[in-house]
């Protein structure tokens, strides 16, 4: 969950590693920490906190001139937050410096014996025992970096990217991944390394994205060669040219990242169905569906797996594929389905759905999956990224670059694509009638708009936030589709406020939380005329006879409920399963107001890092 960047070639290296922290710095941000070879030794840098403080201290420390460097950006797994664990990590001699993405599960025996060999440790950081037992190899053996970065990395157990040079031999940088994703930029004479494309967009636009269990030595002159970890063998690289361009993944006049990307959403979602929802010919084209029909019509069920939002959205996605192509489907936490011996076979569809598509629960759920026999198909955001790889087929959300921590539009894009996913299946099935398919089509078209509409609540929504920023509780309800949504809301004024806040299906309020409620909780009920209002309506009776304060997401034009609650955000009218895409919208939009006015960091709320790359 750290970021790395790296650069060798004939610029100074430490501008273009400074800024590519910054653009890393949604992968953690405890600490943060460069090294730079000057010609003549390797300065380094590295202190607890931000990538802001890192350059605050850096103008102080250390000569920057120098065109090798490597740089990281740590959320803590193995030591506390602090300047001493803080990457990169110096082996005992001082020659080599790394830098490391991921865990190393067995590093306490590999240090216990490192030692008994006269080695010693100043930081907890299972990073120091690596790059010690890189350096021991090469002693020992009297070999190559590379060489020993090989023969080291057979000898451990995790997950990791590194990125590691030796100060005698300074026109090489040795990388590796297993677990945790790495990018070569390829440009003239020069080449960067990072945990995503982002910190070398500008520079060029061709990048080799290394597969697990590879290692790459990067030469500054003599280019990239690729070796299988596990056996030495030589692999061709694959260049691929980058799609992402540099306005992508700067804040474009926002004040945070989140903000940005909220607002995004109508052309996030327009993208991810353009070129695939044709309605005026009734048609939905998804080459990875189309490809493997015959997979999903005659498939025993659906089982979904994914963490935190994108499990919100496969949620929503069970009752979209139940719905309409009355295909069964269970949803799975990633986290806990390789644990449970799960019931799987050649007869299961397995969706995984994973914004940066290097969650590692889900990877390992791919894994697992695929050992049995299933078919498995990917939904993520980030081309070429491990799951998009792992998976047998998949399709890509088109949500652009999302930097904020707290997932937004990645949220929308994923209903979205399920939804297109389920829609072609029901059509191939004959579960929907040729009029309900069209309309479907066309009400999915008209969304984008109707995302902008519901975007124009946000003033209203800051007026609520400011009455109920100071709350200690909220509850957020919802049935059908949309309790999902209320399971989301609750997520996203959890991640980035620190306030406590609980998503329930509406009728279970009595079978439990309704002994929560008085005059000091807020209450989000999302109350669309779609569905099961009546019954929702008859749970806002219930808290409103409690004393609860009421927050309602209704349909515009709703007056049944307004004259109940206590405050009403208006949405557009849809079809009842298209409502996920717009209740979610004033929820998503209540989290950052209360969360800004409490001071929060929105885009880097504290413990949490974007892509969760360690189990």
């Amino acid at each position: 969950m750290c970021g790395i960047v790296g650069y060798i070639g004939h610029r100074e290296a430490y501008p273009i590693i400074l800024k590519g922290l910054k653009r890393l710095e949604y992968r953690g941000y405890d600490s943060a920490g460069i090294a730079i070879y000057d010609g003549n030794d390797i300065k380094l840098s590295k202190t607890k906190g931000k990538v802001a403080d890192l350059e605050e201290r850096l103008e102080k420390e250390i000569s920057t001139n120098g065109t090798l460097g490597i740089g990281h950006t740590r959320w803590a797994t193995h030591g506390v937050p602090n300047d001493v664990n803080s990457h990169p990590h110096y082996s005992n001699s001082g020659d080599l410096v790394i830098i490391h993405n991921g865990i190393i599960e067995n590093y306490e025996s590999l240090k216990k014996e490192l030692i008994k060999r006269g080695y010693t440790f100043k930081s907890d950081t299972d990073t120091e025992v690596l790059v010690n037992l890189i350096e021991d190899v090469k002693k020992k053996e009297n070999i190559k970096l590379g060489k020993a970065v090989q023969i080291a990395l057979n000898q451990v157990v995790g997950a990791y990217a590194i990125a590691v040079f030796d100060k005698n031999k300074p026109n090489e940088i040795v990388v590796a991944r297993l677990g945790s994703p790495l990018a070569i930029g390829v440009g003239k004479d020069e080449f960067f390394i990072a945990s995503d494309a982002s910190p070398f967009i500008e520079y060029t636009k061709n990048a080799i994205y290394l597969e697990d269990e590879e290692m790459a030595i990067v030469r500054r002159h003599k280019g990239v060669k690729i070796r299988k970890i596990k056996d030495d063998s030589l692999v061709a690289p694959y260049i691929q040219e980058l799609q992402l361009n540099l306005e992508q993944i700067e804040k474009g006049g926002y004040d945070h990242f989140m903000l940005k990307e909220i607002y995004e959403q109508p052309r996030a979602i327009l993208d991810t169905f353009r070129g695939r929802l044709l309605s005026n010919e009734g048609i939905i084209k998804m080459a990875g569906v189309e490809d493997n029909m015959k997979k999903f019509l005659n498939a025993n069920r659906i089982v979904v797996v994914a963490c935190g939002t994108s499990w919100h959205a496969g949620l929503v996605s069970e009752y979209i594929f139940e719905n309409l192509a009355r295909i069964p489907v269970e949803v799975e936490y990633a986290s806990e389905f390789r644990y449970r011996n799960p019931v799987i076979n050649e007869n299961d569809v397995v969706i995984a759905i994973s914004q940066s598509g290097e969650t590692a629960d889900t990877l390992a759920a791919i894994k697992l999956a695929k050992s049995k026999g299933a078919f498995v198909f990917g939904v993520c955001n980030v081309v070429g990224s491990s799951i998009a790889r792992e998976t047998h087929a998949g399709a890509y959300t088109h949500a652009g670059p999302e930097i904020g921590v707290a997932s937004t539009k990645a949220f929308t894009t994923q209903i979205t694509v399920l939804t297109l996913i389920a829609l072609r299946l029901a059509r191939a099935k004959g579960t929907l009638s040729s009029s309900d398919y069209r309309h479907h089509l066309i009400e999915l078209e008209l969304i984008p708009d109707k995302v902008k509409i519901a975007l124009e609540s946000d003033a209203y929504v800051k007026t609520i936030a400011d009455i109920y920023k100071n709350a200690k509780n909220f509850l957020y309800l919802g049935r059908g589709y949309n309790f999902p949504v209320a399971l989301e809301g609750a997520l996203k004024l959890k991640e980035i406020s620190y306030i406590h806040a609980e998503g329930y299906p509406a009728a279970e309020m009595k079978h439990g939380p309704i002994a929560l409620i008085d005059e000091n909780m807020p209450i989000v009920v999302i109350a669309t005329k779609k569905g099961h209002y009546e019954k929702v309506v008859s749970n806002i009776q219930e808290i409103k006879s409690r004393s609860g304060k009421i927050i309602g997401i209704v349909t515009a034009g709703d007056e049944q409920v307004k004259n109940l609650a206590d405050h009403v955000i208006e949405v557009p009218e849809t079809i009842e399963c298209l409502t996920p895409l717009l209740t979610t919208i004033p929820l998503q939009l209540l989290s950052y107001h209360i969360a800004l006015m409490l001071g929060r960091n929105v885009d880097q709320p504290r413990n949490l890092a974007k892509a969760v790359t360690v189990e």
